[in-house]
């Protein structure tokens, strides 16, 4: 394998266990080495891909989102003439996917923001970077959606946006300790099929 293509693939491998272990340990609870041994890369050479726990923390954070983002998008791009319908979509697979999983993990997103959101300041800044991308992608489809008529126009699709991403963040750590997908489910039909609605 040549040399570049072996650092990305375990600078890879690194981002894929660390996104696994902070959802299971948290990033407190999870150490360097722990990630290391998983992946048997040397400690040395962590420093080849990362210059700090929190740069890599912050790395995670973008890693675990990107897939997200690029799904929606992908849902949105397709939707044709119901973007409000590519939008529920989206998060019934996640409460699918969800349920799958028994409920365990729930977001990285949301449980790094109660453990590190005050704390790291470069891992606050991913957090933040992160929240808005998410939050512009939904914004877009929620606009596309008011000009299909199919969401209300007297509130920003920016607001609505900003709304879901706080319920469906809070509904999540409630899924966790109900261990139901009450929660997401009941956040999910009231905003997109009533609170939003024309």
């Amino acid at each position: 394998m040549p040399k570049s293509t072996k650092k990305e693939f375990n600078r890879e491998s690194l981002l894929n266990q660390g996104v696994t272990m902070f959802i299971e340990q948290g990033y407190h609870g999870t150490g360097l080495q722990e990630i290391l041994d998983a992946v048997r890369i040397p400690k040395g050479s962590f420093y080849n891909y990362f210059d700090s726990k929190e740069d890599f923390g912050a790395d995670v954070i973008q890693h675990y989102l990107n897939p997200f983002i690029t799904q929606l998008a992908a849902y949105l791009d397709n939707s044709g003439t119901d973007a409000l319908g590519a939008i529920r979509y989206y998060f019934e697979e996640l409460i699918v996917e969800l349920e799958q999983n028994d409920f365990k993990g729930g977001c990285l997103l949301g449980n790094l923001m109660g453990e590190l959101g005050d704390s790291s300041e470069i891992c606050q800044k991913s957090l933040q970077t992160a929240v808005n991308c998410y939050r512009d992608v939904l914004q877009r489809g929620l606009t596309k959606a008011q000009q299909q008529g199919t969401v209300r126009s007297d509130i920003s699709a920016e607001e609505m946006a900003n709304l879901l991403i706080n319920a469906w963040q809070g509904a999540l750590l409630r899924m966790k300790i109900e261990k139901s997908s009450a929660p997401v489910k009941q956040c999910c039909h009231r905003l997109l099929g009533d609170y939003f609605m024309p």
